[in-house]
């Protein structure tokens, strides 16, 4: 006897529409519960907005220091002195080995009569060179690294690579500004963390109280729903779709703020960046990181949410 395919179950196909209309109509009628105090949602809105703009926006100052340091960073060259009195062809033979090197970008040979005409152009004392009865300057080469060994550790191991070299007397990388730069920004970058954490801790505890002072405003509603049997997941659930709308909201003004702060600050920027003759321009949100922003202020609204309905909406129980 052949058996019947099997069919949706149409019980449990209701039973998902009926869920469904619930978790919109719920989510609709706490946003209008939202609008019903507009002065105490916007305060809300607006702490939770800014609390995520500040961090968003140093993260911004942070992205575009991070971005001049690797521009100022290119010039970070090694200049190797050579040791004098030696054969052309034994500085052919560093040159060529130089070319093996995985860490060197480039390099520069300048022979110790261009580096004394070099010397004469720039100093003014080219009656004075001419007294000299021989060259005293040496030979160098300047090697620029690859960028990822331009940091000021990596530079140095490099450098103290290429003073094994037989014919280099000495070698020099001015490299305390980089190290300096560096940890200037590695601490703002703790910084930036240490008051996102802080902020973010602020978001919880405000959203979470206002969520609180929603619960015990409702409170005899929700004595009600339990008297007729509703559980506490579907008591909880429209406060939780108000922590959601107060983080989606909340983030949209976290972007507009952010954007504003991108914008103030362009122009100062720009002003700078002529000074020293670069094409500088400051770099806002791209879409991932606004992504980020919207699902983080989406996430402390339902967590405070989350928190507070747990723990005041479990102790009220019908008397």
């Amino acid at each position: 006897m052949n058996k019947q395919p099997n069919k949706p179950d149409a019980t449990l196909i209701k039973r998902i529409q009926i869920r469904c209309q619930q978790h919109i109509h719920q989510a609709i009628s706490s946003l209008a519960d939202v609008w019903r105090t507009p002065i105490a949602s916007l305060m809300t809105m607006l702490v939770l907005g800014v609390s995520l703009a500040l961090p968003s926006t140093l993260y911004v100052v942070l992205k575009n220091s991070q971005a001049v340091s690797q521009e100022w960073s290119s010039p970070t060259d090694i200049n190797l002195f050579l040791k004098k009195d030696l054969p052309e062809s034994r500085y052919k033979n560093l040159l060529h080995r130089l070319k093996t090197y995985k860490e060197v970008d480039s390099f520069e040979y300048i022979s110790k009569e261009q580096g004394m005409e070099e010397f004469k152009r720039t100093s003014g004392l080219v009656s004075a060179l001419t007294l000299l009865d021989h060259n005293p300057l040496p030979a160098v080469v300047v090697v620029t690294p690859k960028p990822y060994y331009r940091s000021s550790i990596a530079a140095q191991e490099l450098l103290a690579k290429l003073e094994r070299e037989p014919e280099v007397q000495q070698g020099k990388l001015d490299i305390m500004w980089l190290a300096r730069l560096e940890g200037i920004i590695s601490i703002f970058s703790d910084a930036v963390l240490v008051v996102s954490v802080l902020l973010l801790s602020s978001v919880l505890l405000i959203t979470g109280n206002t969520i609180r002072l929603n619960i015990l405003s409702n409170r005899a509603e929700i004595e009600v729903l339990k008297l007729i049997g509703a559980t506490n997941a579907f008591v909880q659930r429209p406060f939780l779709y108000t922590g959601f709308w107060y983080g989606a909201i909340g983030g949209i003004l976290a972007w507009l703020v952010t954007m504003f702060m991108v914008y103030w600050m362009e122009d100062t920027v720009l002003n700078l960046a002529q000074l020293y003759n670069t094409e500088f321009s400051i770099e806002g949100l791209v879409f991932n990181e606004v992504m980020l922003l919207f699902i983080t202020a989406i996430g402390m609204g339902l967590s405070s949410a989350a928190i507070s309905v747990n723990y005041y909406i479990a102790k009220i129980e019908p008397s």
